[in-house]
């Protein structure tokens, strides 16, 4: 399925640990087609800050990678056949937005409309979209693939993660401590053309880089089959 692990591998990994890398899902020339893709998109309040969301929306070439088999092979090793691509955002770490982020797990969606369903909330709206904390039951049939666009190193800000975290379920700030304390935490760096697939609901961080420079990723996050039709009438925002 990968040039570097075969699919019983890599399901095992990530069920295990939550996350998995694999170095060489595309080669220079498909990666430099996407470069080119999400470049031309236009400037906005997001681009400043580091970050574009609804690349499944606005670029065929993210809907295309999305469906790829480097890109859906690493989501359906984790959610098994079916897997659908339902959120697309780039994130760019560079000298003017060199963040940092808190360990935290992935705990919101992307949806059409609110709609009133029990278990669905808080409620937010990003960039006029709304957004929503869904049960656990649908988070832990997440997961987030991650196409690297530039070399990942140490020093430009990966992300870090806690393996074995995502199987504790939706975690409070005391369990989230818990887990940091005891001091586990691995550095997922990532060269250009690879990819870092983890659980939603793995617990995961970044550090501002030390060395910003671009760290341009394509981020698209998929959800199992069996949760491609939402409850209550409620509908992915960008399902793919």
């Amino acid at each position: 399925m990968t040039p570097t692990l075969a699919a019983a591998t890599l399901s095992d990994r990530l069920s295990r640990v939550g996350y998995a890398i694999v170095p060489d899902a595309l080669d220079s020339a498909a990666v430099d087609a996407l470069l080119s893709a999400v470049e031309r998109l236009p400037e906005q309040a997001g681009r400043a800050r580091g970050g574009v969301r609804h690349l499944l929306r606005d670029v065929p070439q993210v809907r295309s990678l999305a469906a790829s088999p480097a890109m859906r092979g690493m989501a359906e090793a984790a959610l098994g056949s079916g897997a659908l691509a339902v959120r697309g955002i780039l994130f760019d770490k560079t000298p003017g937005a060199n963040w940092k982020v808190v360990w935290h797990q992935d705990l919101t969606i992307a949806v059409r409309e609110r709609r009133e369903v029990p278990g669905f909330g808080p409620w937010t709206k990003k960039e006029g979209v709304v957004h929503v904390q869904p049960p656990a039951g649908v988070l832990s049939r997440m997961v987030a693939v991650r196409l690297h666009l530039d070399d990942c190193t140490e020093r430009n800000g990966p992300v870090r993660v806690i393996p074995g975290s995502h199987r504790a379920g939706r975690l409070s700030a005391d369990q989230v401590d818990e887990w940091r304390s005891a001091g586990d935490e691995v550095v997922c760096t990532v060269p250009r053309g690879g990819i870092l697939a983890f659980h939603s609901l793995l617990l995961h961080a970044s550090s501002p880089a030390l060395e910003p420079a671009h760290r341009r990723v394509i981020h698209v996050e998929y959800v199992a089959a069996e949760w491609a039709r939402l409850p209550g009438g409620l509908e992915w925002y960008e399902r793919h």
